[in-house]
């Protein structure tokens, strides 16, 4: 979209491509676009050498993945929630790239974030994450205001305080950070439904890359270092790693 507006100096320019990052939805957007681009660098060297990149990173730099797996599970569907609820006031796009940038960024993002839950293995995020989202969203609106009083606009109408005063702002304020705690508790028990129905229940847990795994770590080709599932009671005795449920970083 930062190519379309660069050429299509009507629409605001490369101007209007560089503010679009001091938007939320833009920054959430590019979240998962990036997401799935560095899963799928994991999945191409787990199916090269039997060790995704991710088991070779410090465990810092897994933690940080992991809890950027919770905030594409999570924000997306605040955005949607927020335009289609809030923002949006009714009256279908004039222009075919308005209609198909605003459906991309404010529908098919909380599409892509379901198939991110119901699809894939993960495991359960740590509750820990439900705290971090909180922060992240604060620093969001950090950068918010730093727009406002660098370039002179609200990336938001429920921003301004100017305009609905500063009791009413910091209401909106405390309701989509409580949105991000419930919608983190809503995706968080859908994946434990899914973990439930697919493992407990059905016992798939998967068959893995005969390929030994990351030197790191003494496993057996069939443990899952990730999932911090085993499939056998071999793989239980060959590994320091604990076993009791998935690892929580």
């Amino acid at each position: 979209m930062a190519g379309w507006y660069c050429t299509h100096p009507s629409l605001g320019g490369c101007a209007m491509a560089g503010d679009n990052f001091s938007y939320f939805t833009i920054l959430t957007y590019w979240g998962l676009a990036f997401y799935n681009l560095t899963a799928a660098v994991h999945t191409f060297t787990y199916a090269r050498t039997g060790t995704p990149l991710l088991d070779r990173l410090p465990r810092p730099l897994q933690a940080l993945h992991a809890f950027y797996y919770t905030t594409i599970t999570t924000y997306p569907f605040i955005v949607t929630a927020v335009y289609w609820g809030v923002l949006y006031d009714g009256t279908w796009f004039t222009e075919e790239f308005s209609g198909w940038s605003n459906t991309s960024q404010h529908a098919l993002n909380s599409v892509f974030a379901f198939f991110e839950i119901v699809v894939p293995r993960t495991p359960l995020a740590p509750w820990i994450h439900m705290l971090y989202l909180v922060i992240v969203l604060a620093l969001y609106l950090s950068l918010a205001y730093l727009t406002y009083y660098t370039k002179g606009f609200y990336t938001y109408s429920f921003l301004d305080i100017q305009k609905q005063g500063s009791a009413v702002t910091a209401g909106w304020i405390i309701a989509i950070a409580v949105a991000g705690v419930v919608i983190f508790c809503i995706v968080r028990g859908l994946m434990f439904l899914r973990l439930w129905l697919t493992e407990t229940k059905g016992g798939m847990d998967g068959r893995f890359a005969g390929q030994p795994v990351g030197q790191s770590v003494v496993l057996t080709s069939t443990a899952d270092v990730e999932m911090g599932r085993y499939n056998s009671e071999e793989d239980k005795s060959a590994s320091p790693v604990s076993v009791t449920g998935p690892h929580h970083y």
